[in-house]
């Protein structure tokens, strides 16, 4: 483990902190307690690279003996760096939420309205994509969630979750579009236009290649209280591990929701 903690970028400035002597000290003692001097020797934002670091690290090691699968430094590296970044969007979701009870509100004239959210099962690698269509008066259009497995982030689901609403958006044929989503970081690569080399950039690009058919579209940041119907959809589908595909509806364990938002004023 030592050499592939050594070759992660990422953890440069944790390794200066606990030298390679020390942890040789530590290493004949038992690993909790080498594990609570660890934490002890680094503030909080090294603290939490550090655990992140370990944790991907361990999977790694998991996915070689049992898939037989291997990744190099730089890569787990890669994964450590976009895990924090979407660790802090979180966060930063999270306050503005506590800040902002904004509703949801209907899009203007011809323009559909479509919300998305991804909710992500860490011990299965699994996830949900719902996706919610409604039009200026409210009226939902079609209401639609999908299960997919071996996703490997909270980070990847919700750039899953994108890519279904706007394969939803496309197939429909619908020309005037505005994709509505609670992850800031996947609002903001969907509104570049260069290449996104992130660990999501395969899903941004198939999103970018699929909003050449569309005449009018825009992605918008939304809190999680304007983007309720889609979140309790995802989570509550993921939970019971139903699909499902509605017409003018919603499940019956998100119709509350579904009429709290119809009675929203327009943007």
């Amino acid at each position: 483990m030592n050499h592939l903690f050594r070759d992660c970028a990422v953890t440069r400035e944790v390794w200066k902190t606990l030298s390679f002597q020390n942890i040789m000290m530590y290493q004949s003692e038992d690993f909790v307690q080498w594990l609570t001097w660890a934490l002890e020797q680094l503030n909080p934002n090294q603290s939490r690279l550090f655990c992140c670091a370990l944790w991907a690290i361990w999977g790694d090691r998991n996915r070689n003996i049992h898939e037989g699968i291997v990744s190099n430094g730089i890569e787990v590296a890669n994964f450590v760096s976009n895990y924090i970044i979407e660790l802090t969007g979180l966060e930063q979701r999270s306050s503005e939420i506590m800040k902002e009870n904004k509703r949801w509100t209907h899009p203007q004239w011809d323009s559909i309205k479509i919300n998305f959210d991804g909710a992500y099962n860490q011990f299965q690698n699994r996830s949900a994509s719902s996706v919610v269509a409604r039009d200026s008066d409210g009226k939902i259009l079609l209401s639609c969630l999908e299960i997919h497995n071996g996703v490997p982030s909270a980070f990847a689901t919700e750039a899953i979750a994108c890519q279904k609403a706007v394969q939803v958006g496309v197939d429909h044929g619908w020309q005037a579009l505005i994709f509505e989503g609670d992850s800031l970081a996947i609002i903001k690569k969907c509104n570049k236009k260069d290449q996104d080399r992130s660990m999501v950039g395969a899903y941004i690009y198939d999103i970018q290649q699929k909003m050449l058919e569309v005449k009018n579209i825009r992605f918008l940041h939304t809190p999680r209280s304007a983007n309720n119907l889609a979140h309790i959809l995802a989570t509550e589908s993921l939970r019971r591990g139903e699909e499902f595909y509605l017409e003018m509806g919603v499940p019956d364990y998100a119709e509350t929701q579904a009429r709290h938002d119809e009675l929203s004023e327009p943007d």
